[in-house]
């Protein structure tokens, strides 16, 4: 926080001019004339919006008669319909000059999912208190416009902010599709599952609750996502394994898409995986664990993302569909962030039998907490803000750029999709001879054995084959619904195929021995271990090593512990392996040698936990050696210990230095009184000043611009060095906050592609003069107070009146609290909250290497490797 005016008697004038001001602005918000809404709500011109956009304000909520919305839908008279957080139902007509705004009579609260169907309101409902919680069915028997009945269909016990969540129609509009987070038990019964109900934690190594305590009761399956018919019955799990999804959307070909979340409080640690777009398959399991336990999104057992998106917290999303937006933003995923007050439009690409993406931030403002949005017939997308007792309000994006010309190809135009399947329930797809003749073809006729159907026309023979056959296919998704095909049927009917079957590819026995590893038996252990030791992991692609070590740990979670023969086996394969320098691999490698307890692999462990340039690195490996039992020395432990002395200096969400105390207390109780006595300036080191660095700084070279830098290498004949470009990656703080491949922080923007992307001169740009161009998904925004203070940050969470502001991005940790009455004004800060100087350090060797780096994607292996640095 930053005093605006130093001297007192200055600042108490300058106090009395705010406070005269603040008046001055209520007087002419009464009127009308400053903000349509008053300074209740982030008034329509505090928007960024693209060019061609306008942002309206629509309906300003009276907290004390309407709370705070969180739901919307549409109805069959073009009304939106709206839920309080804590309280009832509201009908908006939007036919007049302003909306007109009514409750509904019925009592009916806390729905965080609403939709118009079958001649009924659905609403599910989620409530703090949990009894009344679940899928409800509202309707109106007399014809007298309003609902007056009331069924609970579905029964969802469980709540809090991780409850039951959207409701949407299946792509064929004869069902219910329904979401779910983490604190939602499953249904006590439902018919069907597409998931293979063998749902466990398997983790390798012990993992850890949250070091706040959050959810460390919750286990798998974790969030969910259901389908029913219109009564509730018929229940059928279509996949699971999310942390926190508030919404979900199919596309105009009938794919699911929903939008996840993770905890914020684990930023900076390897466990925490950025918020994203899942595109979510038949049977998918998507990895959620609590605390330090959720599976990388490499594990072959889950699905993983379509589009990571970054820090934030999912809410509302709908596909643009039927807006009068121009192409490229009436086909966008929209996505609501509440945190930081973010309307993204994602653009998802085919991607062989899934899909990938990219997005843009469609819509900003400071605060906006988006919690819902929905297409409106009139082609207008109408959003909601509030949530949490904050202030809501009702907006609408219009588009005013002129005459957009539909397709005739549109959804709203009601043409077949181009899926032949897209518009057939998820459950009868099995009953139509699919052809295979393209990637999500095959994957759908795949997926129609993901249920056990008496009309299903092929055999389990027949089954088994196609599973087979595709088993070791190229494609992740493929691979994925090959393998459950499997586990949906009796092991006994295909172990065999997969234990003798010479020309099965490696791929395909290594997924086979996953999917046997789930569904079979203790007795099964002995054959698939022979099998898995008899492929030569050395020999495999890094995707199959991955998938290999998975497939070593599962086997060893579920069909039994490797016996000593086995463990020795094993361990002579992968003594040597590591480390390998692919950090999927080599994250994995690791925690198998210490579960195979390969006292050698020990100091090799400690090496890249002190070299891994990333402290998400580090803090793997840390949380790996603590389970180690062999292979120490006292030297070794020291250095072990050491490196929990350097690691204070490194931040990260409200629960990491929690977790890295943990780790530490767990490692220091398994040592011996001796050890721990030699051991003890290390393990009690003496608190270091504030001031004091923990390690001493890079000497100042100068202070660079980007002339000075184009100027001095422009001419280069520097043979790049990978290694120095991805230390200076470090030396630069670039870690803190960007992503380089797997590795990295994720506040700021993925540099990974930034090579492709970017010349030399941008990227350099970029780094110097970081306040040259703000992008509006990571510019900051300055508040002045009352009290004459300016914060500036970005706001990361609200409650009732109260702004959570980070002010600083290479300490998440860093927050201010702003109370919303106090705000005399908000501004678009001109200074980026990245921090300038970040290659003063660095000398001109230092920056051609991390600009060859940067150039690279991280990649050593790139072909600037074998030339000079060319600053072109």
């Amino acid at each position: 926080m930053t005093r605006l005016i130093a001297d007192p008697l200055i600042s108490r004038l300058a106090h009395c001019a705010c406070l005269l001001f603040a008046g001055l602005v209520l007087l002419l918000a009464s009127c009308g004339s400053l903000f349509a809404g008053g300074l209740g709500v982030t008034p329509p011109d505090a928007f960024s919006v693209p060019d061609g956009f306008a942002v309206e304000l629509v309906h300003e909520v009276e907290a004390d008669v309407q709370g705070s919305w969180v739901s919307l839908t549409v109805d069959p008279s073009g009304r939106l319909i709206a839920c309080d957080q804590e309280g009832g139902l509201f009908r908006i007509d939007l036919q007049g000059p302003t909306a007109r705004v009514e409750p509904l009579a019925i009592d009916l609260a806390g729905a965080q999912g609403l939709l118009c169907a079958f001649g009924s309101l659905y609403a599910n409902v989620n409530l703090r208190q949990g009894k009344q919680n679940g899928l409800w069915r509202l309707t109106d028997t007399d014809g007298d416009d309003q609902y007056d009945t009331k069924t609970r269909i579905v029964p969802l016990e469980g709540g809090s902010e991780h409850g039951p969540h959207a409701v949407i129609l299946s792509p064929d509009q004869q069902r219910l599709i329904f979401v779910a987070g983490n604190n939602t038990w499953l249904p006590e019964s439902f018919e069907s599952s597409r998931v293979p109900k063998v749902w466990s934690e398997d983790h390798l190594l012990p993992r850890m609750p949250d070091a706040r305590g959050h959810n460390a009761d919750r286990l798998a399956p974790g969030g969910f996502i259901m389908s029913c018919d219109p009564d509730g019955n018929d229940r059928e799990l279509i996949a699971t394994g999310f942390r926190n999804p508030y919404d979900i959307a199919l596309n105009e070909d009938g794919e699911l898409f929903t939008y996840d979340a993770d905890m914020e409080w684990d930023v900076g640690t390897p466990w925490y995986r950025p918020t994203r777009i899942n595109h979510v398959i038949s049977g998918a399991e998507f990895g959620w664990r609590n605390g330090t336990g959720k599976w990388p999104a490499y594990y072959p057992d889950s699905f993983g993302s379509a589009v990571d998106i970054g820090p934030g917290s999912p809410t509302g999303i709908c596909f643009g569909y039927g807006t009068n937006f121009p192409p490229q933003y009436r086909d966008a995923l929209f996505i609501a962030d509440w945190s930081y007050g973010n309307i993204h439009a994602v653009s998802l690409t085919e991607d062989g039998a899934s899909y990938g993406g990219s997005y843009t931030t469609f819509a900003t403002a400071a605060p906006l907490p988006v919690t819902d949005m929905t297409v409106h017939p009139d082609g207008c997308l109408y959003f909601a803000i509030g949530g949490r007792s904050t202030q809501s309000a009702l907006y609408r994006i219009r588009y005013v750029g002129g005459d957009v010309v539909r397709t005739s190809s549109e959804p709203g135009d009601q043409n077949e999709p181009s899926d032949p399947i897209a518009h057939l329930p998820i459950s009868n797809r099995a009953n139509h001879d699919i052809p295979v003749q393209d990637a999500r073809s095959l994957r759908h006729s795949l997926e129609s054995l993901h249920v056990s159907d008496p009309r299903l026309s092929v055999t389990n023979a027949e089954a088994t084959s196609l599973a087979f056959e595709h088993l070791g296919h190229d494609d992740r998704a493929i691979r994925f619904a090959a393998r459950i095909a499997l586990e949906h049927r009796q092991p006994a009917t295909w172990k065999t195929t997969l234990l003798a079957d010479s020309s099965l590819s490696s791929t395909a026995k290594i997924h086979g021995l996953i999917a046997l590893a789930r569904v079979g038996g203790t007795d099964d252990q002995s054959a698939a271990t022979d099998l898995l030791i008899g492929m030569d992991p050395e020999s495999l692609s890094t995707t199959d090593q991955v998938a290999w070590l998975r497939a070593a740990g599962l086997i060893a979670m579920r069909l039994g512990d490797f016996d000593s023969s086995q463990n020795a086996r094993l361990a002579n394969h992968l003594d040597q392996l590591f480390p390998t320098g692919d950090i999927s691999v080599d994250r994995e490698l690791a925690q198998m040698l210490i579960r195979l307890q390969v006292a050698d692999a020990t100091a090799a462990i400690v090496d890249s936990l002190e070299n891994a340039p990333s402290q998400e690195s580090q803090i793997h490996y840390a949380m790996a050696l603590r389970q180690a039992k062999f292979g120490w020395t006292v030297p070794l432990r020291k250095r072990y210990l050491q490196w929990f002395v350097d690691i204070q200096s490194a931040r990260g969400g409200r629960s990491f230095g929690g977790f890295i105390t943990n780790i530490k207390k767990e490692v220091v109780a398994s040592l011996s009184a001796d050890t721990k006595q030699r051991l003890a300036s290390v393990i009690n080191p003496p608190k270091a000043s504030v001031s004091t660095p923990i390690s001493a700084p890079r000497p100042f070279v100068r202070t660079w611009t980007v002339d000075d830098v184009l100027a001095t290498i422009a001419d280069s004949t520097h043979q790049p060095s990978f290694e120095n470009g991805k230390a200076m990656f470090a030396a630069a703080q670039c870690y803190k906050c960007h992503r380089m491949g797997l590795q990295g922080g994720i506040l700021g923007p993925d540099l990974t592609s930034a090579g492709r992307k970017f010349n030399v001169q941008d990227m350099l740009s970029s780094i110097i003069e970081p306040s040259r161009v703000i992008s509006d998904q990571y510019g900051a925004t300055q508040f002045l107070t009352e009290d004459g203070d300016i914060v500036t940050g970005r706001v990361i969470n609200m409650h009732s009146d109260r702004l959570t502001v980070m002010t600083n991005m290479l300490d998440p940790s860093a927050t201010t609290t702003v109370i919303r009455d106090d705000i005399l004004e908000t501004a678009e800060a001109k200074t980026s909250m990245m921090p300038s100087g970040l290659l003063d350090t660095l000398t001109t060797t230092d920056i051609e290497d991390l600009v060859a780096y940067l150039r690279s994607g991280g990649n050593a292996k790139h072909a600037i490797y074998g030339q000079p640095v060319a600053m072109r």
